[in-house]
């Protein structure tokens, strides 16, 4: 074991390479090696294909995640172990290691189960993260949602933890973002639609990448979507600047 290792998360946004920001890009660069996750099916994924960008192929290590694995606990964590020593080793032998997520490495990112397992396989190690652009940020630039407003709350929430939080938070104040809901679109609109809160939301998917979709809530029925699929559903608003 070594120290002086160093394990960056770098946040590259939802899909959009406009959206990588300047200090993501530089921390990339400077990087060693840059790791991204691939799924064990080992298609090219949202991260992967935004690095590529900016990061030589040759300097760009792919490494499985059983992101498509929700079921199986297990199998799930024994990928998390896996990944974990394949990037120890990386750090090991380079010192430096960007691993690259989409998003933000602080929400809802895989980067966070991978530094806790490295964190115990390399002594002296720091972890470091690079913010990056949210779907959520890049859906109401896209479809013009404003999110907050003077005291609102804004409530994120990930269906995967059920459509009944959801509907709780859509019951409350402030505008409520859902994502991965994708499996649960008709549960979601259900919510939407008791709650009185589908009129000017809307939904988007594959943000920044051709098959992008951006569409009014009403249609969330309209065949199935992508896991990684955002809900925006805003404040109700009478005047400017009625809530400050």
């Amino acid at each position: 074991m070594s120290g002086g290792s160093r394990l960056i998360g770098v946040g590259v946004g939802p899909g959009d390479p406009e959206l990588v920001t300047v200090k993501g890009v530089n921390a990339l660069r400077a990087a060693d090696v840059v790791v991204v996750p691939v799924m064990d099916t080992g298609e090219r994924g949202r991260a992967e294909a935004t690095v590529l960008h900016y990061v030589d192929a040759a300097k760009v290590v792919r490494v499985v995640f059983a992101l498509n694995e929700r079921t199986d606990r297990l199998r799930r964590e024994s990928a998390w172990d896996a990944a974990g020593e394949r990037v120890a080793e990386l750090l090991r032998a380079h010192g430096t290691v960007a691993f690259a997520t989409i998003g933000d490495p602080n929400v809802y990112s895989t980067f966070t189960y991978l530094a806790q397992t490295v964190a115990g396989l390399v002594d002296g190690m720091s972890v470091d993260t690079v913010p990056g652009i949210t779907a959520m940020q890049d859906l109401a630039a896209r479809s013009g949602s404003v999110l907050a407003e003077g005291t609102e709350p804004l409530t994120l929430v990930p269906v995967t933890a059920g459509s009944a939080v959801l509907k709780q938070a859509l019951e409350g104040p402030g505008t409520v973002v859902a994502y991965k809901f994708g499996r649960l679109a008709e549960e979601v609109a259900t919510a939407l639609r008791e709650t009185g809160r589908t009129e000017g939301a809307v939904w988007g998917s594959a943000l920044g990448l051709p098959e992008e979709s951006i569409r009014p809530a009403e249609e969330l029925l309209d065949g199935p979507l992508p896991y990684l699929s955002t809900l925006i559903a805003p404040a109700a608003r009478e005047s400017r600047g009625g809530k400050l």
